[in-house]
């Protein structure tokens, strides 16, 4: 029986090969460059046609989230468009950790990843199809501190300034797909949600905060080991250019609105997370917050309040983080939307779990209910 073949070679790739027995692998996840964390992983299989493959990803109890593996189906896809999920369990035990994916493909070529992954080259062409769309705005932000761009794009003409932020966090992919269902709806001139929207709000967003992780194949950090979602007090061009520039940039338009997208590694769920635990928190400052949630909660059945994050004490927020930072420093309403990597517990699909096209689906559900919001 000849041997599989596993490439890692590519934009986002990201596995350790340190065995191979016929369709049999066992692997581990290479550590994010200068930096602790480990847990994105995407690499293609070739040679398996017709065959079960058996892949052992090993010394899982050292990554990043542990709790993240069990009841984790690995995605699949054949042909980089359409991600399924293929079986797979954890075992604590086995290796230090082992989650074990099996997957019978049809082709000779099988992909598979932590979360269907957001391509750099499909990212530029985000950018330059929502540039080219009318009344959309363009500028080149700043760099990383690989030199790739920080694109940033702008639309709208109201008073109320919007700030769309995805991908501090490169391996959460969840987000620039969010960012492309997004977009679609804001660019279409023809949508009546799109057109108030752009009446009432000036919106500025950033589909891709983080690059080089994204490039380098990272789950949490930049070129240089560093936490971009932790470097919001005080960032610095020599370790955060990335934030720098949108923080500079910030500092002129003003925030009264602000969502960051993320995916969570353990919790099952789509949530939000505030900033209950700013300094000097008023009552209708987290209003704000409250009525949002409440009213994406009512809209759509694939966002939930139930599970979450611990909410920070009176004056204890860490606000070197995106969303408290900008309610302490501008006094916005703003938010961390987190999805899941896993199935959605509330509204369960086998096949394809969490998935890009629902990633898609709640950046349509988030304007609708952002413009209810504006108007209630």
């Amino acid at each position: 029986m000849t041997n599989i073949t596993i490439d890692t070679n590519f934009d986002s790739g990201n596995i350790q090969v340190l065995a191979v027995d016929g369709a049999t692998a066992t692997l581990a996840i290479n550590k994010d460059h200068m930096s602790e964390f480990a847990q994105w992983f995407h690499f293609r299989v070739t040679g398996a046609a017709g065959r079960e493959l058996v892949l052992k990803i090993t010394g899982l109890n050292d990554s990043a989230y542990p709790a993240g593996w069990p009841g984790y189906n690995a995605c699949v896809s054949e042909d980089r468009e359409y991600w399924a999920r293929a079986a797979s369990e954890f075992d604590q035990i086995a290796d230090n950790g082992t989650l074990t994916i099996r997957y019978t493909p049809v082709s000779d070529i099988a992909w598979f990843a932590y979360f269907a992954p957001y391509s750099m080259e499909r990212h530029h062409d985000l950018i330059a199809e929502a540039a080219a769309s009318e009344g959309v705005g363009y500028q080149r932000l700043g760099h990383s501190l690989d030199g790739q761009p920080i694109d940033y794009l702008t639309f709208g003409e109201g008073e109320t300034t919007v700030w769309l932020t995805a991908r501090q966090h490169p391996g959460e992919t969840q987000a620039e797909w969010w960012m492309e269902g997004m977009l679609e709806l804001m660019t279409d001139l023809s949508d009546s949600v799109a057109r108030r929207l752009r009446e009432r709000c000036t919106f500025h967003v950033v589909p891709n905060c983080n690059p080089d992780g994204s490039r380098r194949g990272h789950l949490r950090t930049n070129a240089v080991g560093v936490n971009l979602n932790r470097e919001w007090e005080t960032p610095t061009a020599e370790k955060s250019p990335e934030v720098l520039c949108i923080r500079d940039r910030m500092d002129i338009t003003g925030v009264d609105f602000a969502m960051d997208v993320h995916g969570d590694e353990a919790i099952p769920a789509v949530f939000l997370a505030g900033y209950e635990g700013i300094p000097d928190l008023k009552p209708d400052h987290i209003g704000g917050f409250n009525r949002y949630e409440a009213i994406l909660d009512r809209r759509t059945p694939d966002f939930q309040t139930e599970l979450g994050y611990t909410k920070s004490a009176p004056g204890k927020a860490n606000l070197t983080m995106c969303t408290t930072q900008l309610a302490h420093r501008y006094g916005a309403v703003a938010m961390t939307l987190e999805m899941p990597y896993k199935d959605h517990k509330a509204a369960a699909e086998p096949e394809q779990e969490w998935s890009p096209e629902r990633c898609k689906q709640l950046g349509k559900d988030c304007m609708a209910a952002l413009l209810e919001w504006l108007e209630g």
